[in-house]
């Protein structure tokens, strides 16, 4: 009776709890109309810019993605990670972003999922699935 209680116990730890989110979203007192995106070329996500523009759309925050130098007109900066793991195909395990005005950070959020999501099939859902829930949160205030 243990071993079956213990083995259904560490089946169900590997199916749920495996992702974490923490945000530190942005002060109510920031006011936060036009976000520039600073593009990662790194970042092999296909959608994960556009996941995050229609986020910050929904909030009624207006984007631009750079390259380069900062443009002078971009008082908010937000810069991102993304990364994929492997198992069968491609998913997004990891994403970290980073709000800075002026040098420094004012928000942050970071997405990830433990042990790349060990059994859980909720590992394979789509960029936005995962993603809409931390830019909400990192949002909350508009």
């Amino acid at each position: 009776m243990y071993f079956r209680n213990t083995f259904i116990t560490a089946i169900v730890l590997a199916l749920v709890g495996c992702t974490s989110i923490q945000v530190q979203p942005i002060d109510r007192s920031v006011n936060l109309k036009h976000v520039c995106i600073q593009d990662n070329p790194k970042v092999v996500v296909a959608d994960f810019v556009t996941v995050l523009r229609d986020g910050f759309d929904r909030h009624g925050i207006s984007t631009e993605v750079f390259s380069g130098s900062t443009p002078e007109r971009c008082e908010y900066i937000l810069t991102y990670t993304a990364l994929q793991s492997w198992d069968v195909s491609t998913y997004l395990s990891y994403a970290e972003l980073r709000m800075e005005s002026k040098g420094r950070k004012i928000a942050s959020a970071e997405y990830r999922l433990r042990g790349k999501g060990g059994l859980s099939l909720m590992k394979w859902q789509g960029t936005k699935a995962k993603m809409d829930p931390v830019i909400d949160e990192l949002l909350k205030a508009y």
